[in-house]
C-alpha cells in the first residue's frame, strides 16, 4: 500500500470522536502544512485509508472497546506500512505493548500539546535536512537523516524513543548507562510514565537489531542500567 499526497501537502488522516479535539488538531496540521482529513469512527476510517492512502494515520486508543488498536492491526493487516500514531491518556507499560503490538509505530500522550504533536509527525513524515552524520558500532550503523538502523545489510526502521535511545547509546558505546541517565537524555525531565518503561523500550529495540540470532549488543547490568557493547 503506497501513501500518496493531497494538494502536494502530506495526507494525515485523524481518526477521533472528539470533534473538537480533532478541529484543534487539524488545524495545527494544517497551519503546518498537511492535509488532515477527520473520521470519526473505524469503519469511516478505514475507507478512508483505503481511498486516499494518507501519509498518516493518528488514532485515538479511547475509541470503543479496542477499536482503535484494532484498526491498526487491521491496517497492517491489509499491507500498509504508513505511520500509525495512537493517542493515549497514559503510558503505562500494558498500553505501551498494547500500542506497539497493535502495529503501531508510536504514540502521542494526553493532554495534547501542539509542539510534542508536530515534532513527531515531522520525524515520521520529513527527513532531517542536512544531516550526513552516521553512528556505527560494530556491524551496526544508525543513520542520522534517515533515523533507520541498518545491520548485516538489513534497514530497520525505528520509533521515535528507539532511535533517540538507540542514538544515546552509540554515541556512549562501552559506557554504562543508568535509567536516571537515560530517562533524563531520552525522555527528558518531564517524564510522568513508569520507569520501567525503560525496559519495554530495550525489549523491542532489541528484537529489532538482534534478530536472526545476531550477538547481542545492548547489555543489562543488573540494578544499574545498560550498556552498548558486544560481549
Amino acid at each position: 500500500m503506497q501513501s500518496t499526497t493531497l494538494d502536494h501537502n502530506p495526507c494525515v488522516l485523524i481518526v477521533e470522536t472528539d470533534e473538537t479535539f480533532a478541529a484543534r488538531m487539524s488545524l495545527d496540521l494544517r497551519e503546518a502544512g498537511y492535509y488532515p482529513v477527520v473520521a470519526t469512527d473505524t469503519s469511516n476510517a478505514w475507507h478512508q485509508a483505503m481511498e486516499l492512502q494518507p501519509a498518516m494515520v493518528v488514532v485515538d486508543r479511547a475509541l470503543s472497546g479496542d477499536s482503535g488498536l484494532k484498526l491498526c492491526a487491521r491496517l497492517r493487516s491489509a499491507g500498509s506500512r504508513v505511520p500509525l500514531l495512537l493517542l493515549m491518556a497514559r503510558e503505562t507499560v500494558e498500553d505501551r505493548v498494547a500500542c506497539l503490538e497493535s502495529g503501531a509505530d508510536d504514540y502521542i500522550l494526553k493532554p495534547y500539546r501542539t509542539e510534542t504533536f508536530l515534532q513527531m509527525v515531522r520525524f515520521y513524515l520529513e527527513p532531517e535536512p542536512g544531516v550526513a552524520e552516521q553512528l556505527r558500532f560494530g556491524d551496526l550503523l544508525l543513520d542520522l537523516s534517515t533515523r533507520r538502523a541498518i545491520r548485516g545489510g538489513k534497514v530497520i526502521d525505528l520509533t521515535v524513543k528507539e532511535f533517540q535511545l538507540l542514538k544515546y547509546m552509540m554515541m556512549h558505546p562501552r559506557e554504562v548507562l543508568t535509567r536516571e541517565q537515560i530517562l533524563e537524555n531520552v525522555w527528558g525531565y518531564d517524564f510522568v510514565g513508569e520507569s520501567n518503561v525503560i525496559e519495554v523500550y530495550i525489549r523491542y529495540l532489541r528484537l529489532k537489531i538482534e534478530d536472526e540470532g545476531k550477538k547481542r549488543l545492548i547489555q543489562t547490568v543488573r540494578g544499574v542500567g545498560y550498556v552498548l557493547r558486544e560481549s
